[in-house]
């Protein structure tokens, strides 16, 4: 490269770090941070696990921004100083170092880019994230099980937690739906990416023929102030059972799985992964609440109305994303227009092309 590309580029990077600065809101989440900081040091600060806790998860959003991009404008820093002496001494070779460090900051900004994206007032949160069968009988079953799959790998590579909250088996192969509760650095603000039904096109192993399946994935976000929302008594229709499962540690011996049916919206919450069922009674609840209060905000965003508009059925024609394995081999969001050909690269968690393209093309 030759000296003022160089500059250039180096220019660009610093640029940019300024313009994330500002849409990241950086000071004032700094000041933020000390605040935290302060109180975790307090001797009395577990003494209420709940608010401890919420300042723990809170931390750890806020330096996944912070950190990342106080590294960012140290290196930044020292390959402008590193510059200016090469320049000086007119070093053609360490000149040549300095601009392939400077193309590769300009390339690790796009991740920290991607942060801007993600400031929605409750991108940083956990989540409440469920997979649920559409058309498609044993081979929704599969397909469904096959997603679980690709998310769990998905959150491994991230660093996140999954808690299962509930899991219904197929009546012949994999399962009917799975709730889990997701934990993370802007687990929520990730995952809604992810919202919508997933068709899958393959040849089925049960009939032999190429058969098309669909899956629902709905995502929440586990709201960490107080939902302020009221529920009648007389809305619930509350059903118990005995918690099952694949067995082991899924199987219950007494009628503590909860099942809450909302009345007036239709929503259906099951719990069952303790073995209370006043524990299993106050998460489907949280749930609930959460999914109602979502509804509420969507309601009054124009744009949610638009991006969820293909989570309204199930089936045919509603799909945000195409996993097709037969007869050719194609993975294509249907949003941003992203697709690969390497889909068991995709089923094994590689899911950050299409999120990222998602976050994009969702503030266009």
């Amino acid at each position: 490269m030759e000296s003022s590309e160089i500059r250039a580029a180096i220019d660009d990077v610093t640029s940019r770090i300024a313009a994330l600065e500002k849409s990241l809101d950086a000071a004032t989440k700094a000041a933020r941070m000390g605040e935290i900081e302060g109180r975790m040091s307090a001797p009395d600060f577990w003494n209420n696990q709940e608010t401890a806790l919420r300042d723990v998860e809170e931390l750890k959003g806020i330096k996944a921004i912070i950190d990342p991009l106080a590294d960012m404008q140290r290196k930044a820093a020292d390959c402008r100083d590193l510059f200016d002496m090469m320049e000086a001494e007119n070093d053609a070779a360490g000149l040549d170092e300095i601009g392939a460090d400077a193309v590769r900051l300009q390339e690790e900004l796009k991740a920290l880019e991607l942060m801007a994206l993600l400031s929605r007032p409750h991108d940083r949160e956990p989540c409440f994230f469920s997979i649920h069968t559409g058309a498609g009988g044993a081979d929704a079953c599969e397909w469904a099980e096959m997603l679980l799959r690709m998310y769990l790998r998905y959150f491994e590579r991230r660093g996140w937690k999954a808690q299962e909250l509930d899991f219904q088996p197929g009546d012949e192969a994999g399962i009917k739906g799975v709730e889990l509760r997701v934990t993370g650095a802007f687990a929520f603000g990730y995952l809604r990416a992810e919202m919508g039904v997933h068709r899958l096109v393959r040849i089925s192993p049960f009939s032999g023929k190429r058969e098309t399946s669909f899956a629902a994935v709905d995502v929440v976000p586990d709201y960490q102030e107080d939902i302020n929302i009221v529920i009648d008594d007389k809305d619930l229709k509350i059903d118990t059972y005995r918690a099952g499962g694949k067995g082991g540690q899924h199987v219950n011996k007494t009628d503590s799985a909860v099942r809450i049916t909302h009345l007036p919206s239709g929503i259906v919450v099951a719990v069952q992964n303790e073995r209370s069922q006043h524990s299993n009674k106050d998460m489907a609840m949280k749930i609930l609440k959460s999914r109602l209060k979502q509804r509420e905000e969507a309601a009054r965003a124009a744009q949610a109305s638009a991006h969820n508009a293909s989570k309204s059925e199930n089936a045919w024609g509603s799909q945000i994303r195409n996993y097709v394995m037969n007869p050719y081999q194609l993975v294509k969001d249907v949003r941003a227009g992203v697709e690969t050909g390497d889909i068991n690269k995709v089923l094994d968690g590689d899911l950050d092309p299409f999120i990222d393209a998602y976050l994009r093309w969702a503030v266009e």
